[in-house]
């Protein structure tokens, strides 16, 4: 599969058939998609209009379906559209799922059963922010897609899965130059929920950051880490460094003006993809060249 280096990720529930057209058509050649339903339904949709564009789920939640349900939904789609597909696999959040079990023996049983299925190993990556899931990303996976890192975290990443693995992290990314204004942007979409997620905590620990910038609503110095900010040519610089580090691909998510509040959680703000939200990807694709 040709995933290029640059991606979009965009929610599933907020991504159609039209935005991956055009998104195509930018020279992007990647689409990430967070959230899926068990069955991947509308993956079809959206490759049925593009011609050479690659889908991965960043990610798909073991704990929304099974593995049975995702193996047919892998086959429904490689029978159609075959070599455009990439499973991003991740175990959630203990605060936001009942139930959950040891993060490391179930995604292990996870793998046992696709193994068991003929799901081959290089269609399927981990999203493996700490050393024990980057081993299994390594031993059981054709790589990792790590979400809410930094290139420091690539660069490890890197050293943990080998030269051969594939390695795309996500960025978040603001088109505002003045740094007060960027940070009120991105401040709410890191906070809610991800600082009141152990995984996410932990990691960005490990990263060197300390307790007093995970706490509240975040340090500057967090915000600008994990968000980079502004002019295109900055943002293009930002993201240049995930490759510089050791990524083959960078998964571009927008942080914009425009957005609304989750219909089940008013703290939680969700991007919305408008036209506005169409021409801040067009000037980044020009920047970097696509």
């Amino acid at each position: 599969m040709d995933f290029g280096k640059y991606g979009v990720w965009q929610p599933a529930y907020a991504t159609t058939p039209d935005m991956a057209r055009h998104l195509e058509r930018l020279g992007f050649t990647a689409l990430w998609l967070g959230g899926p339903e068990a069955d991947l339904a509308g993956i079809d949709d959206l490759l049925a209009v593009t011609d050479n564009l690659v889908v991965g789920t960043s990610i798909y939640n073991i704990y929304r379906g099974d593995a049975a349900t995702l193996v047919d939904a892998y086959r429904r789609i490689e029978d159609k559209f075959p070599e455009r597909l990439l499973l991003g696999i991740g175990v959630g959040h203990p605060e936001q799922t009942k139930g959950y079990g040891t993060p490391l023996a179930t995604l292990q049983a996870f793998l046992d059963d696709l193994d068991t299925a003929g799901l081959p190993r290089e269609r399927r990556a981990l999203a493996a922010l700490g050393p024990k899931m980057l081993d299994l990303a390594r031993e059981r996976a054709g790589g990792s897609v790590p979400y809410l890192v930094t290139p420091e975290h690539t660069r490890r990443s890197r050293v943990a899965l080998g030269p051969q693995k594939f390695l795309a992290p996500e960025q978040k990314v603001v088109l505002e130059s003045d740094a007060a204004r960027a940070r009120a942007l991105a401040r709410p979409r890191i906070k809610h929920p991800y600082l009141g997620l152990v995984n996410y905590r932990n990691n960005l620990l490990r990263l060197g950051f300390t307790d007093a910038d995970l706490s509240g609503d975040g340090s500057d110095r967090l915000i600008d880490a994990l968000a980079v900010h502004g002019e295109p040519s900055d943002i293009a610089r930002g993201l240049r460094a995930h490759l510089d580090a050791g990524a083959d691909h960078v998964q571009i998510q927008l942080v914009s003006a425009n957005s609304a509040p989750h219909p089940a959680m008013s703290e939680v703000l969700l991007q919305v993809y408008d036209e506005a939200a169409m021409r801040l990807y067009e000037s980044l694709a020009d920047e970097l060249g696509l």
